[in-house]
């Protein structure tokens, strides 16, 4: 073995509430079950989970979205990863393709937070040895994490769809300016044009000003993440 390469045991898929159907088709898909795990809420909405199997050694993927209820699914994954971690798991990887409170990722107003590298810090301090996401609002947001984190995104297996559907006088439109080059590739993949959408915000509402290009009479396709 090469001096300084660490070694894991096998494969193990923990699914937090998330999104219990992502996990069982990625489970289906590497032919790797699901191991069993109870996790309660107390009326006092506590959440207590506890392992029904071993992950002594494993290489643990623990699969959650922070999608709605999003609050109740952060501090789940946070909770699922100590879990793993005090059961002396080889490695931990936190698997959450939607990534919450990924816009607020800059100090745009005085006297602000920035959520999103709060939310990196914690995952990080509760254990987690690698993070695995899909998509990030600003790819930015892979520097506020102090263990390795990957982006992957769905951009390929979109462009495969959308050429399959032959889908004539089509126009690929930006949802908002912060999202234009990763639009402006997707058209140029599509050989479409793009357009951009032009919004202001205003606490949560969104006023939309108006579309950068042309779309009358097109057929659109809407890119936000």
């Amino acid at each position: 073995m090469e001096k300084g390469v660490r070694i894991y045991g096998e494969l193990a898929l923990i699914s937090g509430s998330g999104n219990p159907e992502l996990a069982r088709s990625i489970s289906a898909a590497l032919k790797v079950p699901l191991l069993d795990v109870q996790i309660t809420v107390f009326p006092n909405e506590n959440i207590f989970i506890q392992l029904q199997q071993s992950v002594r050694s494993k290489d643990v993927f623990i699969i959650q979205p922070t999608c709605s209820p999003v609050n109740y699914n952060v501090m789940e994954l946070l909770i699922m990863i100590d879990t793993v971690r005090r059961a002396s798991a080889g490695r931990i990887t936190a698997v959450v393709p939607f990534y919450a409170y990924a816009r607020s990722d800059k100090k745009d107003k005085p006297r602000v937070p920035i959520t999103a590298k709060l939310i990196a810090d914690m995952i990080g301090v509760a254990g987690a040895d690698r993070f695995l996401t899909m998509d990030l609002h600003a790819g930015q947001i892979q520097g506020f994490f102090n263990i390795p984190c990957d982006e992957v995104t769905a951009f390929p297996l979109l462009t495969r769809y959308f050429i399959l559907k032959k889908i004539p006088n089509l126009v690929v439109v930006a949802a908002d300016l912060g999202f234009a080059k990763k639009a402006r590739n997707f058209a140029l993949a599509l050989g479409a044009p793009v357009a951009f959408a032009e919004k202001r915000r205003n606490g949560p509402e969104t006023e939309y000003l108006g579309i950068i290009g042309d779309v009358k009479g097109k057929d659109v396709i809407l890119v936000d993440d």
